[in-house]
C-alpha cells in the first residue's frame, strides 16, 4: 500500500487512484480542487451528523436505513480524512 511521495489522490469509492505529480501539476489548481472535495465531505458529515442526531429520524426509519446513513457517515469521514492528509502532502511541494 505504497503511495508516492508527490503524487494526486483520487477517491473512487473505496478505492484510491495516485497519480505522480513531479513536474505535471498546476499546485494552485490541485489544493483548490481538494478544498472543494473537503468542503463537500465536511458538509455530507454534517448533514448525515444531523440527521442521526435527530432522535425522531432514528425512532421512525427502519433499522436498515439508519446503519445505512451511519455508514455513509463513517465514509464520508474516512474520505475526509484522505483528502486532508493528500492536500497536506501537495501543500508541501515545492
Amino acid at each position: 500500500n505504497a503511495e508516492p511521495p508527490a503524487a494526486a489522490t483520487v477517491l473512487a469509492g473505496a478505492m484510491e487512484i495516485h497519480v505522480p505529480l513531479a513536474g505535471l501539476i498546476d499546485k494552485d489548481a490541485e489544493l483548490a480542487r481538494l478544498d472543494r472535495e473537503i468542503a463537500k465531505n465536511a458538509q455530507e458529515i454534517q448533514r448525515l451528523n444531523g440527521k442521526l442526531g435527530n432522535d425522531n429520524f432514528v425512532a421512525n426509519a427502519p433499522p436498515d436505513v439508519v446503519e445505512r446513513e451511519r455508514e455513509k457517515a463513517a465514509a464520508a469521514a474516512d474520505a475526509l480524512q484522505r483528502l486532508s492528509a493528500q492536500r497536506k502532502r501537495i501543500a508541501a511541494l515545492p
